[in-house]
């Protein structure tokens, strides 16, 4: 019986190495958003835990103080998960080549895996897998090691355009104050050549956060920015220009939006979040018609160009807006964003896992 059972062991060793391998090449090195089971089971159970960290604090800058390591603990737990499966997989794998006490086990795996030398092997297989295991260590040790610098830097890319949002669209950032204070300092015209911008930006957003998906919750230097505050500041400007504005119809202005709902799109496929993907002109949406006044006011009282019907802006502007609405407060929730005057502030959540509906368009 023990000897059916140490030859047994082995496959399952080998499966258990290979099924930790194969979630760090999906997560480091794949270029290209596949959404592993074993890292999403690391950032979830984290993510449990630090909201049971922050549920009783009461306030939004306390609850972003313990968020602001929720992303960073985790991304260095993920090697450690992968190192102490690499450890176990190998220890079924000792014990079939005939190493028989846990200690043995442990020690062995443990020295291997860590190159520290110390444990010794006389026969080949065990010698073999010693250092078959000692290769795996360092590489996943590595892997971190150049993760980390491209991720970085697709960090700095994405915080320099949310911090340059704030010089044109005020604190917290607002889709009204960002028309008003183009109309009167640059004129809307050049909104042209900024909403071409981000569309590279939301291009780029939507490369960066699937393929290196840690990123969307590491959160901005500044408690009061963050992303996705600012992907619906700009989104929703966009919406009003293209809706209310009274100027000719601008293709940067259209395509910013399109490149902006198709991202956040992604990002929540990605997540495995779901939502519907053929949202229709006419759909309900949660901003409410009053709002949308308020802002049409707004921005007639600062001698912005407003279109006189403003019924038909309505129906426009919430036909542009039902495309990224419902995704872009998902996320918000997800990510725990900072309220602003468009986005209130979403219950914090775990990320939902079902199977999302795709977008055909």
């Amino acid at each position: 019986m023990i000897e059916i059972l140490r030859i047994l062991a082995f496959p399952i060793g080998l499966a258990i190495v290979l099924r930790t391998i194969s979630s760090a090449i999906r997560t480091f090195v794949l270029p290209r958003s596949v959404n592993d089971a074993l890292t999403r089971f690391v950032f979830r159970t984290s993510r449990s835990v630090f909201n049971l960290i922050m549920k009783p604090l009461k306030t939004f800058q306390q609850r972003d103080s313990v968020m602001a390591f929720y992303a960073p603990i985790t991304l260095i737990m993920l090697p450690a998960v992968w190192l102490v499966l690499v450890l176990i997989g190998y220890m079924f794998m000792y014990w079939a080549c005939g190493v028989d006490t846990m200690r043995g086990l442990f020690t062995l795996s443990g020295s291997s895996l860590m190159t520290l030398g110390f444990a010794t092997v006389a026969d080949w297989p065990t010698t073999i897998l010693a250092f078959s295991e000692a290769s795996i260590g360092l590489v996943l040790t590595a892997l971190l090691i150049a993760y980390l610098p491209t991720m970085y830097s697709a960090f700095q890319r994405r915080e320099q355009f949310v911090t340059l949002l704030e010089v044109r669209a005020g604190n917290p950032p607002s889709p009204m104050e960002m028309l008003v204070r183009a109309h009167r300092i640059t004129g809307l015209e050049r909104l042209n050549s900024f909403f071409g911008e981000w569309e590279v930006w939301f291009t780029d957003l939507e490369e960066s956060h699937t393929s290196l998906p840690a990123i969307n919750f590491f959160r901005s230097p500044q408690p009061h920015r963050a992303w996705v505050v600012a992907a619906g500041t700009v989104l929703d400007a966009a919406a009003l220009r293209a809706s209310t504005i009274d100027l000719p119809r601008n293709p940067e202005t259209e395509l910013c939006i399109r490149a902006g709902f198709l991202a956040m799109r992604r990002i929540a496929d990605y997540f495995m979040i779901k939502y519907n993907p053929n949202p229709q002109y006419g759909d309900p949406i949660r901003l409410s018609k009053e709002q949308f006044e308020t802002a049409y006011d707004t921005m007639k009282a600062a001698g912005v160009p407003v279109k006189p019907d403003r019924d038909q802006c309505w129906r426009d502007f919430a036909g542009w807006r039902v495309n990224y609405e419902a995704v872009l407060y998902i996320l918000a929730g997800i990510t725990m964003a900072p309220g602003a005057p468009w986005l209130p502030e979403q219950p914090w959540q775990l990320v939902r896992v079902v199977r999302p509906q795709r977008n055909k368009k």
